[in-house]
């Protein structure tokens, strides 16, 4: 594999609305994303900015990792959001102790299969262990069962808890957790 897995810089603010839009053109983005091209390609670049600080290296509050392969196209992307206890997460449920929460995970398809998820993944988990927190989480669409198995091998685990979506219908994701280790 040969490509370099970094955090962004708050200055690739295009590069990031860029990964961000072909992601939210997948065939699976309905499953993968709470949010759509429709909605994103139409936002301001000083949203694309703030993102992009947001979770920028040295940012405390998230991290945004990315795989650039060798021709310098971002091939993927991971984010990694620190959730602190006390607050509640983007689905009303309490949040009891430090930890990380995976986000916005996408490798372009040509980019697939040759190990880039997992070693984003690394990258991801690696800076939320450094930020302190007890474990890592994710959130995975019921039917999108590609990522389940990517989640699975990576080493995270379903731990029972069901988010149903509230889009009028009957769908719900579930959480997956990976226990971090202290060395």
């Amino acid at each position: 594999m040969n490509y370099l897995i970094r955090s962004i810089r708050a200055d690739e603010w295009p590069a990031v609305k860029d990964l961000r839009l072909a992601a939210l053109q997948d065939p699976v983005a309905h499953l993968a994303f709470l949010d759509t091209y429709e909605e994103a390609v139409v936002r301001s670049d000083s949203f694309w900015q703030e993102r992009a600080e947001g979770g920028c290296e040295g940012a405390e509050a998230a991290q945004q990792i990315v795989g650039v392969a060798p021709d310098g196209q971002w091939a993927g992307t991971v984010t990694v959001l620190i959730e602190k206890p006390g607050t509640t997460d983007w689905a009303g449920h309490a949040i009891e102790l430090r930890q990380g929460h995976v986000v916005g995970v996408y490798v372009r398809p040509e980019h697939r299969g040759q190990g880039l998820s997992e070693a984003l993944f690394d990258a991801g988990v690696d800076w939320a262990v450094k930020a302190g927190v007890e474990r890592v989480r994710l959130i995975v669409h019921e039917d999108n069962l590609r990522a389940q198995a990517l989640y699975r091998k990576i080493g995270f685990v379903p731990t029972g808890l069901t988010v149903p979506l509230g889009k009028g219908g009957d769908e719900s994701e579930l959480e997956f957790m990976l226990p971090v280790h202290r060395d």
